[in-house]
C-alpha cells in the first residue's frame, strides 16, 4: 500500500470516528479548523526541515508528487488523520471519565483547611 493510500484511510478513518464512532464532531466545530490551522503551520515548519535537509526522504513511487514546503502532500492528509484521532479520543476517554465521577462527589479542598 503507498504512502497516499494510508494517509488516505487515516483521514477517512478519523472522520468516520469523530463524526458517527466516537461522536466527538469536532469537525463541525470552528474551534477545531481555527486551533488545526495554528498546528498545520507548525507542521509545515516542521516537515520542510526534515525533508528539506534530507533528513527524511520519500519514495517517488509511494507519494502523488505534489511538495509543500518540500514535505509531499500527503503529509497534510497524515498530520490531519494524526491530529484529528488524538483529538477525538481525547474527548471520547473525557467524556467516558466524567459520566464514571460525578461531579457531586469531587471536593474542592482548600488549602487554609
Amino acid at each position: 500500500m503507498s504512502y497516499t493510500e494510508l494517509a488516505a484511510a487515516g483521514v477517512a478513518g478519523a472522520v468516520i470516528a469523530d463524526l458517527w464512532l466516537l461522536r466527538t464532531r469536532l469537525l463541525t466545530r470552528r474551534i477545531f479548523w481555527v486551533s488545526y490551522a495554528i498546528i498545520v503551520v507548525f507542521q509545515l515548519i516542521a516537515n520542510g526541515v526534515l525533508t528539506g535537509f534530507g533528513i527524511v526522504v520519500y519514495d517517488r513511487g509511494a507519494i502523488l508528487g505534489p511538495r509543500i514546503a518540500y514535505a509531499p502532500v500527503e503529509d497534510l492528509l497524515f498530520g490531519f488523520a494524526m491530529v484529528t484521532w488524538t483529538l477525538s479520543w481525547w474527548i471520547w476517554w473525557g467524556r467516558r471519565a466524567a459520566r464514571r465521577s460525578p461531579a457531586s462527589t469531587t471536593r474542592h479542598v482548600d488549602e487554609t483547611e
